[in-house]
């Protein structure tokens, strides 16, 4: 066959339809996370919160736009002041500054923290609620925290999509999507239940530690026979 008629007979192929020769298929995502699932130690998060859901929210708030090298350790220090809204609501906003300092935006935080704690004791008895729609209510709290809240603190199937569990699900070939809330939404249609707890715990790790935004270690990863790699330019190794 002639390179002519070969690059016709390509031209041919929809864009469909090699998207869909090229995407992983829900069952190979399952053995990915079965994978990632045991690669990596569990992550400090889980350790910290130990199911308690006022942990989880208070944590994960510390979180956003923070390295977890910071959050974690000003979580620790938080709680050994107090971990529930009752002692929470007692501490004065500087003190709370000062505790978690120097996470990103630590006074909107603090700020944020004792709002979303006077909500909770006047609105909802002092126990977080337990549905993503009251979770959305209080302040500082989006679907990430949300749904962090409901899955790590009331174990309810729920999906946590944060920018690693984005950017992987789309360099796997799994998902075309353009940000973390289409890739949640996209991963409820095609994700079995089962995984929905497992995709951001099993991601996260990985993602910090191997599928980096920038120069991924495509070359010691342990899901790289299933992934496309997607839009990725992999790290060159350093010779030994």
């Amino acid at each position: 066959m002639s390179k002519r008629l070969a690059g016709t007979l390509i031209q041919k192929t929809s864009p469909v339809e090699r998207e869909k020769s090229q995407s992983l298929s829900t069952s190979e995502m399952e053995k990915v996370l079965d994978i990632l699932d045991t690669s990596y130690d569990i992550h400090p998060m889980g350790e910290l919160t130990s199911g308690q859901p006022y942990r989880v929210l208070v944590a994960c708030v510390l979180s956003l736009r923070t390295q977890d090298t910071v959050s974690i350790p000003a979580s620790k220090r938080l709680f050994m002041l107090a971990d529930t809204p009752e002692a929470i609501i007692k501490l004065e906003a500087e003190q709370i500054e000062r505790t978690i300092f120097p996470t990103g935006f630590y006074k909107n935080k603090s700020r944020d923290i004792l709002i979303f704690t006077k909500q909770i004791l006047d609105d909802f008895g002092g126990q977080v609620p337990n549905t993503m729609e009251e979770l959305l209510t209080l302040k500082g709290v989006g679907r990430k925290t949300a749904n962090l809240v409901l899955g790590l603190g009331f174990h309810l199937p729920a999906i946590c999509v944060d920018i690693h569990v984005h950017r992987i699900c789309n360099r796997l070939g799994y998902l075309i999507t353009k940000d973390p809330e289409a890739t949640e939404m996209a991963l409820r249609d095609k994700l079995p239940a089962p995984y929905w707890l497992i995709i951001n715990r099993a991601m996260v790790l990985h993602g910090q530690q191997t599928c980096r935004p920038i120069g991924p270690k495509c070359d010691i990863c342990p899901v790289k026979s299933y992934c496309r790699q997607v839009d990725v330019k992999p790290r060159v190794p350093k010779k030994a």
